[in-house]
This record gives C-alpha cells, structure tokens and sequence, in this order.
C-alpha cells in the first residue's frame, strides 16, 4: 500500500521496481495485491491481460481503521492503556511522556471549538 499510496497507480512490476533487496518473486506481490483488492483496498484498470493498481482508500483512512482495530484488539478499545504500555515498553522519560501530552492537547484544542 506504501508504493501505491507514493505512485498513486503501477503495474505489479511497477511495485517490485520500488521494493528494497530482495525483491520479492512476482506472483507473491500479485498475490498480495489482489488480497488487497478483495478488501477494497485497492482497484483497478484492465489492459488486456495486464492489471494497473491504485488505492480506493486513502493512508489517512486506512492509517485509522488501522489503530481502532489495534487498539480495540491489543487493549480492550484503551487509549490509557495503549500509552501505558508504550511508556511502559519504550522507556520513555518524563520529558517525552510530557511531550506526547503537550502534541495531544494540541490536537484536541481544535476538536474543542
């Protein structure tokens, strides 16, 4: 999704091409992009026999489907929880916990009006 998000539509081999060392073999990322098309997370254009891909969703729309499912299934639908066990894990300091909270409040101000 990161490649088609970035090109905004390619052939498979166009995706490969962008892939670090080792690319993985053709039909695995033909594989995995018509799983992401049965999700309707992608679609496409016929020519011929050959298939061009781009996203039907948005990174933004998938990034929050992502952590609602994330955070519903890891920690019981918990924010407090999930930044809990992030401090907790990552080690972070007083001065960073500090930080996330100031990048928060900043969020929710507009949220607020």
């Amino acid at each position: 999704m990161q490649i088609l998000w970035e090109i905004e539509e390619g052939f498979v081999r166009d995706l490969i091409e962008r892939m670090a060392e080792p690319k993985p073999a053709y039909n695995t990322v033909s594989t995995i992009v018509r799983i992401l098309e049965k999700k309707e997370f992608v679609g496409h254009k016929s020519y011929g026999k050959s298939h061009q891909y781009f996203p039907l969703i948005s990174k933004e729309t998938y990034t929050q489907s992502y952590y609602k499912s994330f955070m519903n299934d890891y920690f019981g639908n918990s924010f407090q929880r999930m930044v809990s066990f992030f401090a907790k894990h990552e080690n972070l300091t007083v001065a960073e916990i500090d930080q996330l909270m100031s990048l928060v409040k900043e969020e929710i101000k507009p949220k607020e009006k």
